[in-house]
């Protein structure tokens, strides 16, 4: 889902069809910065990039005349949108139809020419990137007790005409890239790219994630078969949205202590970092907690779906997402 950062801007990823009629479309993460009046994409969130790393492509937002639904121009891509713009049409890929429909909204808000009326002298009003996002939808919250311990999740109702079965086809990872593993893995309870800091050289890499109901992996890509570390559930103490995001200049980030260090997680959007907060604490629960079931193990996967909802200023503004977890019993 498209956020606000920290410097007021609307951020997020999508695929887009650099070379026209190409058919390829390409992972991207894309800044909409309305005060310089671009829309850039880089190959990755720049946080994660070399200082100084160039974006990869861009557009002035005064070129662009229309953006628009595209899924009956382009059926075989998922929730694509063009972006008229000259002689020119982008090709885009939402990760699922509310971010289609958010974007849409968002750069059509972004490139809205407002000329005043003759003889009207107030300056003409400009919406904020926070306001964009925010007037798509309220968000309203739940909470469900799961092994003895509520959990808070954002709920929000299919828009009119959304179809449920749609929304959630890219919904569970924003990406696609566990359909690449075998079936060996579809165990798991949740999957998917975070960037995580290292431990001694503390520079941030981009890894796959895999949480099933014994512990967390994470692969240096999708591709790997052999972990690059295995977190057993077990050693993980506490799982929460990072106190120290703002030090390290991070959005999205969160941290999970275990016996040996913290690790400092960063999620592509508010929605996937909350979601991962939610399905590392369930999992541990679920496997902690009296009762352990697979009714309860099917209760963490249905939590960490991430929540289909906009990323407002009622978002950015949640409580801390922290869940403290029960001390295994002592041994008899």
């Amino acid at each position: 889902m498209p956020y606000v950062d920290r410097q007021n801007r609307i951020c997020g990823f999508l695929d887009i069809e650099e070379i026209e009629n190409s058919g390829r479309f390409l992972r991207r993460y894309f800044i909409l910065d309305t005060e310089q009046g671009n829309l850039l994409w880089y190959m990755d969130n720049p946080q994660n990039l070399p200082k100084g790393a160039d974006n990869v492509g861009f557009l002035k937002l005064t070129y662009i005349s229309k953006v628009s639904d595209a899924t009956k121009l382009r059926p075989k891509a998922e929730f694509c949108f063009v972006i008229n713009a000259g002689m020119r049409k982008f090709y885009l890929q939402a990760n699922d139809q509310q971010d289609l429909v958010e974007w849409i909204s968002v750069l059509n808000n972004a490139t809205k020419i407002t000329v005043p009326k003759s003889g009207e002298s107030q300056a003409a009003y400009v919406e904020t990137p926070q306001e964009a996002l925010g007037a798509m939808k309220q968000v309203s919250y739940k909470t469900e007790i799961i092994g003895g311990v509520p959990i808070i999740t954002a709920t929000q109702e299919q828009s009119e005409g959304q179809n449920g079965s749609d929304r959630g086809k890219r919904a569970q990872n924003q990406l696609p890239y566990f359909l690449s593993r075998g079936a060996q893995d579809q165990s798991f309870i949740k999957a998917g790219y975070c960037v995580k800091q290292g431990a001694v050289m503390r520079n941030w890499k981009r890894r796959y994630f895999i949480l099933d109901e014994n512990a967390l992996s994470y692969y240096k890509s999708d591709l790997d078969r052999e972990a690059l570390r295995v977190i057993p559930l077990k050693e993980i103490h506490k799982v929460q949205e990072c106190k120290q995001s703002e030090l390290m200049m991070r959005d999205n980030l969160f941290e999970m202590v275990t016996n040996s260090r913290t690790f400092f997680i960063q999620a592509d959007s508010p929605e996937d970092m909350h979601s991962w907060i939610k399905a590392v604490s369930g999992a541990i629960v679920a496997q902690r907690g009296p009762g352990r079931s697979a009714n309860t193990i099917r209760q963490v996967r249905r939590l960490s779906s991430p929540c289909i909802q906009s990323s407002c200023p009622a978002l950015l503004c949640l409580p801390r997402s922290t869940v403290t977890l029960p001390l295994p019993p002592p041994p008899p």
